[in-house]
């Protein structure tokens, strides 16, 4: 349901443009990691998966399953509820891991929530979490960096001024783009998969932001390019 929400509504808000490397590959069973900027960035992300044909759940702050309607449909789902500075926290990666081992996708976003940077500018993905890293290691699955730029044109900065970018995005129906990258191994000790799947989502994070506005890439064989 959620894919599907997303795929109608986000052409709505803004002109959503999506491209995958070439080797790139959404396999089941894989993690995918992308960058986190604001509340409008899932929706994003969701659309333009749907629009490669995948579907994964989502691991999302807890505080959603407290949304009496949409709390339902997450569980029924079987989107993955993530309880920060809690002990239940660990309970998020045991249910990532046989999502993934049932051969879902699994979408995490490492960074552990939104910067608190304020504006409508990029900016590259903050200091990942372990939990991706730890996901990995436990499960062997490929992860696949996903980035995401744009979204802070829709939502951005105090509660007000979200609303605001809200309410005013389906004038202003502002540029969004989202990079697929290729999947990576993950392999060392926890902190080197970590650094290494950092750079990677910035890496993707780099390519959409480039993308957004500006031309498209010389080389069609660099980027396989999807639009709606």
């Amino acid at each position: 349901m959620l894919s599907r929400l997303a795929h109608a509504l986000v052409p709505a808000f803004g002109r959503l443009s999506v491209t995958a490397d070439h080797d790139a590959d959404l396999a089941p069973g894989s993690i995918l990691a992308a960058n986190h900027t604001s509340l409008a960035d899932p929706a994003i992300v969701l659309a333009a998966l749907r629009r490669l044909g995948a579907r994964p759940v989502v691991m999302a702050t807890a505080g959603l399953w407290r949304v009496p309607v949409l709390g339902r449909a997450l569980t029924r789902e079987g989107h993955i509820p993530v309880h920060r500075g809690d002990r239940r926290a660990a309970h998020a990666l045991d249910l990532a891991e046989a999502a993934l081992r049932r051969g879902r996708l699994v979408l995490i976003y490492a960074e552990g929530g939104i910067p608190a940077h304020g504006g409508t500018a990029e900016a590259a993905p903050g200091p990942f979490r372990s939990g991706l890293s730890r996901l990995a290691e436990r499960t062997g699955a490929p992860v696949v960096p996903v980035g995401q730029a744009g979204a802070r044109r829709v939502a951005s900065g105090t509660p007000a001024g979200q609303l605001v970018g809200v309410l005013s995005a389906p004038l202003r129906r502002p540029a969004l783009h989202v990079h697929v990258g290729a999947p990576l191994t993950l392999t060392g000790d926890r902190a080197t998969g970590t650094a290494r799947a950092h750079a990677a989502v910035t890496a993707a994070w780099r390519t959409a932001a480039t993308l957004l506005d500006g031309p498209r890439p010389q080389d069609p064989e660099a980027v396989r390019a999807y639009r709606a």
